[in-house]
């Protein structure tokens, strides 16, 4: 397929890897990219959408924005939409729905947490502190590399025979938050103390950074759910497409700012 691709979140952790997967055939959209996208601009949405046929979705924290996006992108000639979901996603998940009910080739990612979030993103602020605490006990859970998302999404958005498809996507090692911060000192030598922390206490930190309530609450629900045992399960969505293993823990480190 040698059409053009909107990458939508193209300066975040998977966006930019889609990106630089795609390479010419990628559009790269963000509030501070060439092609200008915000999701609460909607007056930037049809210009991004001009002359593309398929679009990676990082979908906004509102639904309805989404469901507003979608029926502009299949009338601006979209006929592939490709969408960063969640692993726990119920069937019912609005975000989804808007991408199912598009009419058009629809494939949805939902992958668990990412390894990336130790360097780039959550975890990564305290983590270079010395002491990372959430509320997720002993549970462990089987984070993902995200350069695996961006492979799985690149096939999916420019291959055929994954429309209609909702593939599950973990790395193949259930690890708990001890474990992968033990392996993180192993590379750096810098000690990072894990501590268990209780739900409304983690929240609170979260709102306090400035993360919105229902982010920090959603943030600490899937944490929890780790902690419950209720997240260990192994998916085989990275093996279904690309036909290999998923990425390893060691794999990300060997790559990440920690090496």
């Amino acid at each position: 397929m040698d059409d053009t691709v909107l990458v939508l979140g193209a300066t975040g952790k998977t966006g930019r890897r889609v990106t630089s997967l795609l390479g010419t055939a990628a559009r790269p959209a963000s509030r501070s990219s060439a092609t200008k996208f915000d999701w609460s601009v909607p007056g930037t949405w049809e210009p991004a959408l001009a002359g593309v046929t398929a679009v990676y979705v990082v979908p906004p924290e509102n639904p309805a924005l989404l469901a507003e996006f979608v029926p502009l992108a299949v009338r601006s000639g979209v006929t592939r939409l490709v969408l960063l979901s969640m692993r726990g996603a119920p069937d019912d998940d609005p975000f989804e729905a808007a991408v199912k009910g598009s009419g058009v080739e629809w494939t949805i990612l939902r992958p668990t947490w990412f390894m990336q979030n130790f360097d780039e993103d959550l975890f990564a602020a305290p983590v270079q502190q010395g002491e990372l605490a959430v509320p997720a006990g002993q549970g462990v859970h089987p984070f993902i590399d995200v350069r695996d998302i961006a492979e799985v999404a690149v096939v999916a958005l420019t291959e055929q025979g994954h429309a209609g498809q909702t593939y599950e996507l973990s790395g193949s090692e259930p690890l708990s938050f001890a474990e992968m911060l033990a392996r993180i000192v192993a590379v750096t030598g810098k000690p990072v103390l894990y501590t268990d922390v209780e739900p409304d206490d983690f929240a609170a930190s979260l709102r306090g950074l400035g993360y919105p309530d229902e982010i920090a609450d959603l943030v600490t629900m899937l944490l929890v759910r780790i902690r419950r045992g209720e997240e260990a399960h192994v998916s085989d969505g990275v093996q279904r497409v690309l036909g290999r293993e998923p990425r390893t823990f060691a794999d990300y480190l060997g790559s990440s700012s920690f090496a």
